[in-house]
């Protein structure tokens, strides 16, 4: 996800009354990284898988072996894992994790090429015959990059729905995009929420009350059915935005802010991410390549 005028953060807009998340005011550096470790150790509902070594970029296609390496990993620190594509070696993560005792959230990569999307949609049914996939995400972000017509999407997602009975299937997006499109809610069984205070210019200090609140607007969208935060996170390093800062003390307080959370009210989140990948610039930017927990060399940053 990146940045996108018209969505940024306003002070005018939000009560920050409670929900500011863990006082951090007297920790130390030193403390708040022995909080953020043992934040980590305590474990997480979901973690977003990154796939590509430094020099590596989509479209390469990645070993099993590679895969297998990193899943050795992060296995001990989450429950459930979730992978953006089925294919050029994708498909390993499903299998991998799920041979490794971990849940799985399985993504197709949807986008304006409608020959692979029939290669991504066949690959994601087939790797869910196999029992692999615990909920299958039909599509991320397509309609926030308006890369398919909205009919095109619900094709995808009644498809794999018919062809996967017995699979949650859902659809990634920003939160907002689903209360403007409540025929996407009644296609999914399950909704899975992007909720990015960064994206939008948060300050630290507020910025876990507006993930809240994010949540909150897609918990009325649903209408009963169950929500899910398939991603949020904050970089490291890198250019800042607005009033969001980039630099590693507010990577480990919203990280530590978010699963402090996410423990006490129960609600499921897919952190992002796990490691540091390179080729993540782009439209991110600089920061796109430092929102990993782990760094580009599989090391914890601190």
């Amino acid at each position: 996800m990146s940045y996108r005028e018209g969505h940024h953060f306003s002070l005018a807009k939000h009560n920050y009354k409670g929900h500011a998340g863990v006082d951090f005011s007297k920790v130390t550096e030193e403390e708040l990284k022995e909080l953020w470790l043992e934040t980590l150790q305590n474990g997480m509902h979901g973690l977003c898988f990154s796939m590509y070594e430094d020099g590596q970029n989509p479209g390469d296609v990645i070993t099993i072996e590679q895969v297998q390496r990193r899943i050795n990993i992060i296995k001990p620190y989450t429950k459930w894992v979730r992978s953006f594509s089925c294919i050029e070696g994708n498909e390993h993560i499903p299998r991998v994790a799920s041979a490794n005792g971990l849940k799985t959230m399985v993504g197709a990569w949807l986008s304006d090429d409608l020959e692979m999307n029939e290669t991504e949609i066949e690959a994601l049914i087939a790797l869910a015959n196999e029992g692999c996939v615990d909920i299958a995400a039909v599509g991320n972000e397509v309609l926030y990059r308006n890369d398919l017509s909205k009919e095109q999407l619900l094709g995808y997602i009644r498809r794999v729905k018919e062809a996967l009975p017995n699979v949650e299937v859902g659809y990634v997006d920003a939160y907002y995009e689903f209360s403007v499109h409540p025929d996407i809610v009644d296609a999914c069984d399950v909704i899975l929420s992007n909720c990015y205070p960064y994206w939008e210019g948060c300050p630290m200090e507020y910025s876990l009350n507006h993930m809240q609140q994010m949540f909150g607007q897609a918990i009325d969208a649903a209408r009963g059915k169950k929500v899910i935060i398939t991603e949020t996170g904050w970089p490291s390093q890198g250019s800042s935005l607005k009033g969001a800062v980039s630099n590693a003390e507010n990577a480990m307080k919203y990280f530590i802010n978010t699963q402090v959370w996410s423990a006490k009210e129960n609600i499921e989140i897919f952190y992002f991410s796990s490691f540091d990948e390179s080729w993540k610039v782009g439209a991110e930017g600089d920061v796109g390549a430092y929102w990993g927990l782990w760094d580009k060399n599989e090391q914890l940053k601190f």
